[in-house]
């Protein structure tokens, strides 16, 4: 799973080509994802991971620093004995694997007895996506994780210093895009299905928080070996839905908490 941070619906509809092509040619799906309140980071990266609102997994802002304490993917992933991976914002290690962060002995990680199993962390908002992209890309061929999540940074990062309607905002969406087209048939072709989505959108004032749909409505874009796709479904579904979804995906017991439905 591609998880792009701040990257909302209309954007990658309009700025992300490649992903686009998938669609028309009906390659992949695309599907319009309600994100959950409050549309802000570390909230969502539990409630994408465990299909559960703020009120009830308690990562309730960003200054919430502690790990998950409910069923969630990278956990069930483990208990099915699955591999897990991640290249990701270091939000992540605290989640999943040790809080508070240690910026040395947690930047890099190879350790069975971790939820994320191999890891490679950032503390930078800033980070290169390129060099993220490439650093999962990694972790991919050199682990070959059950689960691999990615997740870059950079839409966020220049959203909020430039807004959601500036001409730096879409450039970073072609730029992920074409980053990704680089790596997609690769994936495909070691037998992973491919999601790419985001925890949050972002407004033309460059902030996200709120309720509005701008910062709320995100893209789903699923996309499997076989190469068959249903196109753009038109169809919306809500961001509880993710977690089950990968459960089923991976072909692992979906936890009881996890009360949405998956995707059909």
């Amino acid at each position: 799973m591609v998880l792009s941070d701040g990257l909302r619906y209309d954007t990658a509809v309009t700025s992300m080509g490649y992903l686009g092509h998938l669609v028309e040619k009906k390659l992949a799906s695309l599907y319009k994802v309600i994100g959950e309140l409050p549309s802000i980071s570390r909230p969502m990266y539990e409630t994408v991971h465990t299909g559960l609102t703020a009120s009830e997994h308690g990562v309730v802002s960003n200054l919430v620093v502690r790990r998950s304490t409910q069923p969630n993917v990278f956990l069930s992933a483990i208990e099915a004995g699955k591999t897990t991976g991640a290249a990701a914002y270091y939000w992540f290690s605290e989640l999943y694997n040790h809080a508070p962060f240690d910026r040395i002995n947690d930047r890099e990680v190879d350790d069975v007895s971790n939820l994320i199993q191999h890891g490679r962390f950032y503390t930078q908002d800033d980070y290169p996506d390129i060099e993220l992209f490439s650093t999962g890309a990694m972790l991919v061929r050199k682990y070959h994780p059950d689960y691999q999540l990615i997740h870059p940074m950079g839409m966020d990062n220049i959203g909020q210093k430039h807004g959601a309607e500036s001409a730096e905002y879409h450039l970073q969406a072609v730029r992920q895009d074409m980053w990704m087209a680089g790596l997609i048939g690769e994936w495909l072709n070691q037998g992973y299905i491919i999601l790419v989505t985001g925890d949050h959108g972002m407004n033309a004032f460059g902030h996200h928080g709120g309720t509005t749909p701008d910062v709320r409505e995100v893209p789903l874009f699923l996309i499997s070996p076989d190469r068959l796709g249903k196109g753009d479904t038109k169809e919306v579904i809500s961001q509880l839905q993710i977690a089950p979804t990968i459960c089923k995906l991976l072909g692992i017991n979906i936890p009881l908490s996890m009360k949405q439905p998956p995707m059909s």
